[in-house]
């Protein structure tokens, strides 16, 4: 008896058995901490490739050679792009082709346009099987994500082309052009004059000596200008042009439509082909009195010409004018800036150019490009050194600073002004203000 006694107290007091018992009962919650980290870690990793998958169909489905990105830009409201959706889904289903462990609750892409912007946002929900949290009762975890992006839609702009084409752009485009004129004309002039009383007129001189005179240049740089919209648009129908002179002759002197406002660049450019210089009925014109720029008319009549401008969308374009010019003001203006004689009870202006012209513009909110072609000195012309020279003076030739270009820079919108120097061609700087103007409209936007 007292040996049984013995024995079951030695069996109370022994511990050497505990530590099993201990290492049991810590195992369940440390094997359920580690597979919950497992089923986690592979929840997690699933995830981020439905993740990437979801920004692989929001960036895709708003790209530029995307469906919805055409569709985009022939909307004239705001408002869902349906098939963006389609192909948001197609890309998210590619991206995730061969993945396995899951089961996808939903994928919900939208792609909506809102005013210049498109935005598609993809949302999707996963079940992921679980291995281990089942033990508490957790067979499956749930992952969702959300990707968003955002594509600005090219600006519609118009542009509106003033191109002066009066006598004075007959003058030779270059040093070397207005050389061979004066060698070649008793007076000494660098002027090819298109006068219908005289058939063997400078201009058709200009022609026979294969001199290059600025409204020459501006014909090409124009057409030039219609290949560089087509490369540049993004949509068939994104810039639209109109191109305007002074008229075909002092007959019928006033802003004239060369081509109405249209987005066919090719025909734009077929038309530009049209350009050249004014005609006149030889001195003291019975028409113009030898007044053929006259700014303060041809200006008014292109601001009723221009519809207001809207925020860059397809059915409300920006406008832009594009004022192509030596910057001379030429006509019966009485209240010029600088009158200098009576003609026939008429005051002829010729001064440079009135910036408040512009700035009826520029109030509407429609943005002036000025392209200024700087007069060169002509100083064997007695006209010229009379009448231009003094606004043009620098001291080794037309200034920089001269009141001409002064006013021509104020009369464009800020950034928007290039002067084309003697050895530089009209046609880059053309092409260069082109692009600026596109720049600034997107910055302003």
């Amino acid at each position: 008896m007292h040996s049984a006694f013995t024995t079951i107290r030695r069996f109370i007091r022994d511990r050497r058995g505990n530590i099993s018992v201990i290492f049991a009962l810590a195992c369940l919650p440390l094997i359920t901490t580690v597979g919950c980290a497992i089923d986690y870690s592979r929840a997690t990793q699933i995830r981020a490739k439905l993740q990437a998958a979801a920004d692989a169909a929001s960036v895709g489905a708003i790209a530029k050679s995307s469906p919805a990105f055409a569709a985009a830009g022939s909307m004239t409201s705001d408002g869902p792009i349906t098939v963006g959706v389609t192909d948001a889904t197609k890309i998210f289903d590619g991206n995730r082709y061969n993945q396995t462990g899951y089961t996808l609750l939903s994928v919900t892409p939208t792609v909506v346009k809102s005013g210049s912007t498109i935005t598609s946002t993809v949302t999707f929900s996963a079940s992921i099987p679980t291995m281990f949290l089942g033990v508490i009762g957790k067979s499956t975890l749930t992952m969702n994500g959300t990707s968003t992006s955002t594509a600005n839609m090219p600006l519609y702009i118009d542009f509106y082309l003033l191109l002066d084409n009066s006598p004075s752009m007959g003058v030779a485009a270059t040093p070397a052009d207005v050389t061979m004129m004066v060698n070649n004309t008793s007076d000494k002039c660098a002027f090819a004059c298109h006068d219908y009383n005289d058939s063997d007129n400078y201009y058709n001189l200009a022609k026979t000596l294969g001199v290059t005179t600025r409204i020459d240049v501006l014909r090409t740089a124009t057409q030039s200008l219609m290949d560089t919209a087509k490369a540049t648009q993004t949509y068939s129908n994104q810039f639209r042009m109109a191109i305007y002179d002074f008229g075909a002759s002092s007959a019928t002197i006033g802003l004239r439509a060369l081509f109405s406002l249209s987005s066919s660049l090719t025909s734009a450019k077929t038309a530009a082909g049209n350009i050249d210089l004014m005609g006149v009925y030889g001195n003291n014109d019975s028409y113009t009195k030898d007044m053929d720029s006259p700014f303060s008319t041809v200006f008014p009549s292109l601001n009723s010409a221009i519809a207001t401008p809207g925020a860059g969308t397809a059915s409300a374009p920006l406008k832009y004018v594009f004022f192509v010019s030596d910057g001379v003001a030429d006509e019966n203006n009485s209240g010029c800036l600088k009158p200098i004689k009576n003609v026939s009870s008429m005051s002829r202006c010729q001064s440079p150019i009135n910036p408040a012209l512009c700035t009826t513009l520029k109030n509407r909110g429609i943005k002036v490009a000025v392209l200024y072609t700087t007069y060169l000195q002509l100083p064997t012309n007695s006209w010229y050194m009379s009448w231009i020279d003094p606004f043009n003076d620098g001291p080794f030739g037309p200034s920089p600073n001269s009141e001409i270009a002064q006013n021509m820079q104020s009369c464009a919108s800020s950034g928007l002004y290039f002067e084309v120097s003697p050895t530089q061609g009209i046609s880059d700087a053309m092409n260069a203000l082109f692009k600026k103007a596109i720049a600034d409209a997107r910055i302003s936007s």
